[in-house]
């Protein structure tokens, strides 16, 4: 008698095939391919591949008579049926004579919009400029209450912990200018803000960046990411060469008392320079914390770097100082597990970019924290995520933020041409009865899965030629093999995923 493919796949499983106690549960949770974590090997012509945002319109201006040219460290986030951003309003006077900076004092500015899209700036009357409360300013340099605070550096976000107090649902970190350190901010509606408590909460740092700290609900603690300076240089003025920006790392309970410093490692990449971190759980995939560290990097005077745009500001900019006018910044990606080691491309995610005014210079493609999930440029196509960048760093009145979008969970994708190519995970156990795959395939590619045990061997039923071939381009599509697309009978078991791809590329996948 023909048993069904159920008896046959639970036959097979006790039959003794040998299942790894080291198996990765996954449950039901959403798999991306922006680390090596799941990943056993790569075959045939697949490899996995970087993608980039797809620049987008300008969606705010930072012309404002209290904003200017120095205008960045945005914090952008879904706060229920409204998206809200903050940043750092500052000017820089370039000119051939140098560059000035006390234009005015450093203010940390709102916006607001209904899609992510159309951005506006809220008249607030919170706190006065040249003799008027008709601004945006959420937040002002100097002393609130008993700190000295540098509203030029915040990073903002909605507290969602669940035990978070109604007056601080929402938090920042605030650089102190004196004593040195990060502050933390409280406020109850995101407008109104003060300081948790009259010291720093974390002192050992350079802090000259958008420092940063959240909600890490999938672990049950808050997360610190800060500037630092290594060998043993403190602050930009007492630069060594030997010296690298970097990045540590807390914990904290109660985002007061900060514990578990650590330095951010790499996997595979070279010692770099690198401004802010942008480290954030990403909400499709919360057990991965996303980041989009800026690499800085100084070219020095050249034939390329005098044919770069704005040469005679590029020249006024380094009468200042040198690495003003010849440093270029741009955006890469980076992914962890546990918080402090990451997986960093070395190549860039968001490139300076076609050439044009306001581009490649230093202070351009620092990538706001974070993502947020937007309406796609195309109707009637699934939501995608927009991210935004600044651009028009230092030159004129004002700086700008440009919207840039990608395809959800689109980071990076295993990708196969015509000719086919394999990736096969690590032994994981799962819940749920069908898989799903985020993937885009051309018309005549196609996407098959297989599953394996522990051992690498086919489990009946779901083998690799048992498999349909999937095309087309879907967020999550599910798969289906000759018997069927339930796979309720292996779950909880120690199994492995033959993904075979030709012409495609597979971005996530889950089991539902």
């Amino acid at each position: 008698m023909k048993l069904p493919i159920a008896s046959l796949v639970l036959t097979s499983l006790m039959a003794g095939a040998s299942f790894s106690a080291d198996a990765t549960a996954i449950d039901s949770r959403r798999e991306l391919f922006v680390d090596d974590a799941l990943i056993e090997r790569v075959s045939g012509d697949a490899a996995l591949r970087l993608h980039h945002p797809e620049p987008r319109e300008i969606a705010l201006v930072h012309d404002a008579p209290w904003e200017g040219s120095g205008s960045g460290y945005h914090s952008v986030f879904r706060d229920g049926d409204r998206y809200r951003m903050y940043y750092k309003a500052w000017q820089l006077d370039v000119s051939a004579s140098g560059v000035k900076t006390n234009a005015h004092p450093l203010f940390c500015c709102t916006a607001e919009s209904d899609d992510g899209i159309h951005w506006r700036k809220p008249e607030l009357g919170l706190n006065e400029f040249n003799g008027a409360k008709a601004n945006n300013i959420v937040i002002a340099s100097g002393k609130i209450g008993e700190v000295d605070a540098d509203a030029g550096h915040p990073a903002v976000f909605k507290d969602d912990n669940p035990a978070a107090a109604p007056d601080a649902r929402y938090k920042a970190m605030i650089r102190s200018n004196s004593p040195k350190g990060l502050l933390a901010f409280k406020s109850a509606d995101g407008l109104h803000w003060s300081p948790m408590q009259t010291e720093p909460v974390i002192t050992a740092g350079a802090f000259d960046s958008q420092n940063l700290a959240f909600w890490d609900a999938e672990r049950g603690v808050y997360r610190a990411y800060w500037r630092i300076f290594t060998a043993g240089v403190t602050d930009e003025k007492n630069w060594k060469p030997e010296g690298h920006r970097a990045i540590r790392t807390a914990t904290s309970k109660d985002f007061l008392h900060w514990e578990n410093q650590a330095d951010l490692s790499y996997t595979d990449s070279p010692s770099e320079q690198l401004y802010t971190n942008q480290v954030k759980p990403y909400p499709r995939a919360p057990h991965v914390l996303i980041g989009f560290p800026t690499r800085y990097t100084e070219r020095g005077w050249s034939e390329s770097m005098s044919a770069l745009p704005e040469r005679e500001h590029r020249e006024w900019r380094a009468k200042a100082n040198q690495r003003y006018g010849t440093a270029i910044t741009e955006g890469l990606l980076m992914a962890s597990r546990d918080g402090v080691r990451f997986k960093r491309w070395n190549e860039a995610f968001m490139r300076p970019g076609i050439e044009r005014e306001g581009t490649w210079n230093y202070g351009q493609q620092y990538i706001a924290w974070h993502t947020v999930e937007t309406k796609s440029v195309l109707e009637g196509a699934p939501n995608e995520l927009s991210l935004y960048a600044g651009e028009n760093y230092w030159t004129g009145t004002s700086s700008a933020v440009r919207r840039y979008t990608l395809r959800l969970d689109g980071f990076v994708s295993v990708s196969a041409p015509m000719k086919g190519g394999e990736l096969v995970t690590k032994p994981i156990t799962f819940t749920g009865s069908k898989l799903a795959l985020n993937f885009s395939s051309s018309a005549a590619g196609s996407v098959r899965v297989e599953i394996q045990d522990a051992d690498g061997k086919p489990l009946p039923g779901f083998a690799l030629d048992e498999c349909e071939e999937t095309f087309g381009d879907s967020i999550e599509r599910e798969i289906a093999w000759k018997s069927g697309k339930d796979v309720s009978a292996l779950a909880g078991k120690a199994v492995r995923l033959r993904f075979a791809l030709k012409d495609a590329d597979l971005f996530a996948y889950r089991f539902q």
